[in-house]
């Protein structure tokens, strides 16, 4: 019987990690930076970010540490180029946004099956829950917030903005991405 061929590690790092981890970080920063002057109306500093895209697919295509280092330090250099300040909480949450996705990383076959752009979108999903909430509860303790404030303003507009943006623009990417693939012979 044959030895089945193991999937790669979905915790490794080496340089070629590091490489997409700065790419998508830096395409991450500048395009959220763009977009930053898209402003919801009565929500608190939460704008509509297209490239939240960014961290979710840099994460399924390159695995949970590298989709968490594009979404932390690509929302550090969105907030840095805007003015903004240092907001670790909202950078850990658009981390978690690019490591939840990751953690399918190793099952996705060809990127354009249904089950690999389910499992992506429901996983895109999760972290989007768990990274904006992160982010929005802390603005209880960090700007003084109360709870109901924090979701209003915070939670629910980040939630709906990047989930919508999240799920129309993640299968494009992944099939275009597996077209690139394919094409290049890999």
């Amino acid at each position: 019987m044959a030895k089945k061929e193991s999937k790669k590690s979905l915790w490794k790092f080496g340089t070629r990690e590091v490489v997409f981890a700065a790419i998508g970080a830096a395409l991450y920063g500048v395009f959220a930076w763009a977009t930053n002057v898209l402003q919801i109306p009565a929500a608190a500093n939460v704008s509509i970010r297209p490239g939240v895209v960014i961290p979710m697919f840099f994460g399924v295509a390159f695995g949970p540490i590298v989709g968490f280092i594009t979404g932390f330090l690509g929302n550090l250099l969105s907030d840095w180029f805007s003015g903004y300040g240092f907001w670790p909480w909202w950078d850990l949450g658009n981390g978690l946004m690019g490591l939840f996705p990751g953690l399918v990383a190793n099952q996705m076959t060809t990127f354009r099956a249904a089950k690999d752009i389910i499992l992506a979108e429901v996983m895109a999903l999760v972290g989007i829950v768990v990274g904006m909430g992160v982010a929005a509860i802390s603005e209880m303790w960090v700007s003084g917030m109360n709870f109901i404030t924090a979701i209003a303003a915070n939670f629910i507009p980040a939630f709906i903005s990047n989930a919508i943006n999240g799920l129309i623009l993640l299968p494009i990417i992944m099939v275009a991405y597996s077209a690139i693939v394919k094409r290049s012979g890999r």
